[in-house]
């Protein structure tokens, strides 16, 4: 039944036949008649069916909470039984807000030094996407912002805060400067991150909060851009430390922004599920050991 289920939570996820099937490397006839299985085994209808997927019936929803659950619980004793008689292996996702990928080797490096048979696949995604992707079991945990926005029904351990900075070309305005405040960074051309991320929207709120906005004129979803565009002379940017650092130069300066010194709190997050499997069990170790704090199950 496991791979049913699957099945299933991949249907819920793609909201549709062939690309679920896709997905599970399946043709979409076989994906087809393993949902229609699944229906007649519990003995309710589970997705709603036209020319194409139009939906999960009320019960379909009760069975998808359920699918993760088992589905979950198949693959932490599948990992338990191979730990046991190996060394700790196998692949772990991660998925990781822009601006702390560069923050990520703290962890990802020392993992690596202790279970060399692991090996990791990083997703760069937004801080809703991290909690969806996590919920669909895509991933094995995130490192996204914790007291900003609401994270539900997940455990957290606490990293770090971020601590921002104004990165401009050398000899662009305020580019002399030691530090700067926040009402300074508004008056120059600025390009930022995009407002579907939620860095963007710490940005605005600590802006709004000393009565400024604003107003970049050039705005992306990638890090990589941002910083070609600094690079350029014509924009400057407001990126966490951790980031500046990443693409430091001497073509750029980095000037701490102060009053106020505000930064969010970022941190791993996972299923708060026991037990969990001994992958995110080392990892959730390890990190707590990095940080040196405790889980704050929410």
């Amino acid at each position: 039944m496991i791979d049913k289920l699957e099945m299933f939570i991949a249907l819920a996820r793609e909201q549709h036949f062939g690309r679920a099937a896709e997905e599970c490397g399946v043709t979409q006839p076989t994906l087809s008649a393993a949902i229609k299985q699944l229906e007649e085994q519990l003995g309710a209808l589970l997705v709603l069916r036209g020319s194409r997927f139009q939906g999960l019936t009320p019960e379909g929803q009760r069975v998808l909470e359920w699918a993760r659950r088992l589905v979950a619980d198949a693959r932490t004793m599948q990992q338990e039984i191979r730990s046991g008689r190996h060394a700790l292996s196998g692949h772990l996702r991660l998925a990781v807000i822009p601006t702390a990928l560069a923050y990520l080797p703290e962890l990802t490096m020392p993992f690596s030094k202790e279970h060399a048979g692991v090996t990791f696949s990083i997703l760069s995604r937004s801080s809703v996407e991290i909690l969806s992707l996590l919920e669909n079991l895509e991933v094995d945990a995130g490192i996204t912002y914790l007291d900003n926005e609401p994270v539900r029904r997940v455990l957290q351990v606490p990293l770090y805060r971020e601590r921002y900075c104004l990165v401009t070309a050398a000899g662009a305005p305020l580019s002399d400067r030691s530090h700067v405040t926040w009402c300074d960074v508004s008056t120059v051309p600025l390009c930022l991150l995009t407002p579907d991320m939620q860095n963007r929207r710490i940005v605005d709120s600590i802006l709004a909060g000393v009565g400024m906005t604003a107003d970049p004129t050039l705005e992306t979803d990638s890090v990589v851009s941002l910083f070609a565009h600094v690079r350029t002379g014509c924009w400057a940017s407001i990126v966490p430390e951790s980031l500046a650092a990443a693409f430091s130069s001497d073509a750029l300066k980095v000037i701490p922004i102060t009053e106020p010194d505000a930064g969010p709190l970022v941190g791993l997050v996972t299923t708060h599920r026991e037990p969990h499997a001994p992958l995110i069990t080392a990892l959730l170790r390890l990190t707590r050991r990095i940080a040196g704090a405790d889980p704050r199950p929410q």
